[in-house]
Parts: structure tokens; C-alpha cells; sequence
């Protein structure tokens, strides 16, 4: 797929720790987005990590997700307008079928997910990244987001969410650094707004290796809250 030219559309790769709010502030830009917790692996995988104190599935390890399949939904959407992608149910933890997700020629779109710094690198050697942002904020904030959304919407049993969220609140500014270190910008929700709309504009935004996204303009309204 990577010696087909020219790529019409770029995107923005938004991660940050579980419950940071990247699907919210996703919804809110008006760009298309590819959900890409919808590419996790299913259930009885022998691929999938476990964590060693319990033995449970490690959902939050990038080995229990299926990059190179995001990555070409990714490049599909970037070259093409459309891809198909699975629809993935959490709570049950396995794929509850596929969609088309269709941007036609849009020339901006989100892909979204705890782990989408993990394909920075390979976006920008294919000439699709517009901009790479990590959202941050205060663990404790993250914790109890987190921890209400899962509940909302049942994803696991409460023993399984409350071992989890222990460990992740623990663990979230390790977290910030590796998406960071992987080439995702830190910021808060109103940086990433205003990244999104200098990308949205084609401005030169500063992400590592991003370089200025080809679009064109949004309307303020869809770039601030």
C-alpha cells in the first residue's frame, strides 16, 4: 500500500492513558474518527500478554492489539477515503462484526486509542502523519473518568475495573512518558484543540517529524470548546 500516491488526507494519531478523555475531545473536533480500541485482539489469542501477579489478560499491553491491522485501516483511510474496520466489543472481549468507515476526501481525521503512539514512527515513514498528541492530565481525574465510564458501560466485573484502575493510576505518568517518548506530544485538552486546528488549517505544528498537515481549515467552532 505504501507506493501509492499521492496521499489526499493526513491524520492525527490521539493517544493518552485510559480515561484521559481523547474520546470526547475526538467527537468534539467534527473530524472523522477511527476508534482504534476496536482493533484489540480477541479473547482466547495465544498472542495475548498476561500479567504476571494475576494471569488476567493485560489489555493495556500493546502485544493484546492488532497494529498492523490499525495501521492499514489508517493508510487506507488516508489513500482511499474508506476502510473496513472491525466493531469490537470490550465487555465481551472479542469482535462483534466490520463496518465501512467512509471519509471520502476529507483531508484531516483522528485516530484515536491507548495505544496509537505505537504507530508514530510507521505513520510518519509513510508520509500520513499530520500531528501525534498525548492527553494528560491529573491521575486522580483519569482514575475516577475512567473508573465511571467502565462502570457505565460495563466492560469487565468491578474486581477486574478496581485492580486495573489501582494499577494504571500508579502507572500514568510512566504512561505520558512512553507515549511521549514514542513521538505523541503531551498536552492538555485545550492544546490539543488548538493543534487540531492548526493541523486542520495545514499549519506547521511542532510533533517530531509531523511537519505541516495538507488541509484545510476548520471552523472555530469546531476548534475550540
Amino acid at each position: 500500500m505504501s507506493s501509492l500516491s499521492p496521499i489526499p488526507t493526513r491524520v492525527v494519531l490521539l493517544t493518552g492513558p485510559s480515561g484521559s478523555g481523547k474520546t470526547s475531545l475526538a467527537a468534539h473536533s467534527g473530524l472523522p474518527v477511527l476508534a482504534l480500541d476496536d482493533f484489540y485482539k480477541e479473547a482466547g489469542d495465544p498472542t495475548l500478554p498476561l500479567l504476571p501477579a494475576t494471569g488476567e489478560t493485560d489489555w493495556d499491553s500493546p502485544l493484546s492489539w492488532d497494529s498492523d491491522a490499525a495501521l492499514d485501516a489508517i493508510e487506507s483511510l488516508c489513500r482511499r477515503g474508506r476502510a473496513r474496520v472491525p466493531v469490537y466489543d470490550i465487555g465481551a472481549s472479542a469482535r462483534a462484526g466490520e463496518s465501512t468507515l467512509d471519509i471520502d476526501r476529507t483531508p484531516l481525521f483522528i485516530a484515536e486509542g491507548i495505544f496509537a503512539a505505537d504507530l508514530v514512527e510507521r505513520c510518519r515513514e509513510r508520509g500520513l502523519l499530520a500531528d501525534a498528541l498525548c492527553l494528560r492530565g491529573h491521575p486522580t481525574t483519569t482514575f475516577r473518568r475512567r473508573l465511571a465510564r467502565d462502570l457505565r458501560e460495563a466492560r469487565k466485573p468491578l474486581p477486574v475495573l478496581l485492580r486495573r484502575g489501582w494499577r494504571l493510576l500508579r502507572a500514568e505518568r510512566a504512561i505520558i512518558a512512553r507515549q511521549s517518548a514514542l513521538g505523541a506530544h503531551p498536552c492538555t485538552r485545550e492544546e490539543a484543540l488548538c493543534r487540531l486546528a492548526a493541523a486542520a488549517a495545514g499549519r506547521h505544528v511542532t510533533a517530531r517529524g509531523a511537519g505541516p498537515a495538507r488541509t484545510t481549515p476548520v471552523a472555530e467552532s469546531e476548534a475550540t470548546r
